[in-house]
């Protein structure tokens, strides 16, 4: 089945406890292809860079399975730029800097080849730039997922709610269901969003798993323990791109797959935190995911 991916190819400037790195290769689309790719191929990518972006790491994304004829290239301008640095507790961070640069013109061509995809994922990008995808698509795709942030909930909260109505899950982390809906209990939470218009509402809650919600079906899914955790950035995207991954490697959307997908989505996050950028992901076999996603089975099993 194919997969469909929009977000961003970026360079970030990371200051961690653990170290700092400067402008490694990142964005939301670079994290969900490093983790797709391992199950499905093509991972057909729409963003938009400058010509500034490291060609061998373009180069390297192609030979894992990613499809960029839907990256847009901007030969004398330059990609989008982030820096941030998180505390010592590794919980919160700060932005240190943002630069849209050719992000900020960014209106997404989709492919005619990859209008049919099958399974669709929405990276996080304004809710106007979603839905101009969304319209691009041929037929409806099994399963359109869609991430997003307080900062569109600030800003665009119409425009998102419009969108919202046109997914089918949608991924976010508690803080941001929370807002979304205005409850601080996450089952009320929940059950507004549903309302909205996604029938599948994943809450992310980092260091303590991940909650899905299936209409009046839940499962709780644990987060691994890890000795160390250097840099987080884009382990959303990470899980994104393995729980997507996952679904359109096995092409079912049934409540028990979802529940394995979230079990994916987080092995391959837990991987990535473990270093900077992607740096982690590049090296990873397929015996090393197998033996996370045991970890991962050992938590959650129970007899009695």
């Amino acid at each position: 089945m194919s997969l469909l991916a929009i977000g961003t190819i970026a360079y970030d400037d990371v200051y961690t406890p653990f170290g700092e790195v400067k402008m490694i290769e990142a964005g939301s689309c670079t994290y969900i292809a490093m983790a797709a790719t391992q199950l499905v191929k093509p991972v057909q990518l729409v963003s938009i860079i400058g010509g500034d972006y490291n060609q061998d790491f373009l180069e390297d994304l192609k030979r894992r399975g990613a499809d960029l004829e839907g990256v847009e290239v901007v030969p004398d301008g330059k990609s989008f730029y982030w820096a941030g640095r998180y505390h010592d507790n590794m919980m919160g961070r700060d932005t240190l800097d943002t630069q849209l640069n050719v992000l900020a013109d960014f209106d997404p061509k989709v492919p005619s080849a990859y209008r049919k995809a099958d399974y669709v994922m929405l990276g996080n990008l304004s809710p106007q730039v979603q839905s101009s995808v969304i319209d691009q698509l041929e037929g409806k795709p099994k399963l359109i997922a869609l991430d997003t942030m307080n900062f569109w909930m600030d800003i665009a909260m119409e425009p998102l709610k419009k969108v919202l109505k046109r997914i089918d899950v949608l991924v976010i982390n508690d803080e941001e269901a929370r807002q979304l809906s205005g409850e601080l209990s996450l089952l009320k939470a929940a059950a507004k969003i549903v309302e909205m218009g996604p029938r599948i509402l994943i809450i992310k809650k980092g260091e303590h798993g991940a909650l899905l919600f299936d209409g009046d079906k839940l499962f709780s899914a644990p987060a691994l323990l890890l000795p160390t955790v250097v840099d987080p950035t884009g382990a959303g995207d990470t899980f994104a791109g393995g729980f997507m991954g996952y679904l359109a490697a096995t092409d079912d959307v049934s409540f028990d797959n979802l529940k394995r997908a979230i079990i994916y989505g987080s092995a391959m996050a837990s991987f990535v935190v473990e270093d900077f950028g992607t740096r982690r992901m590049q090296g990873l076999t397929k015996e090393m995911i197998d033996g996370r996603i045991q970890q991962f089975i050992d938590l959650i099993k129970v007899e009695f």
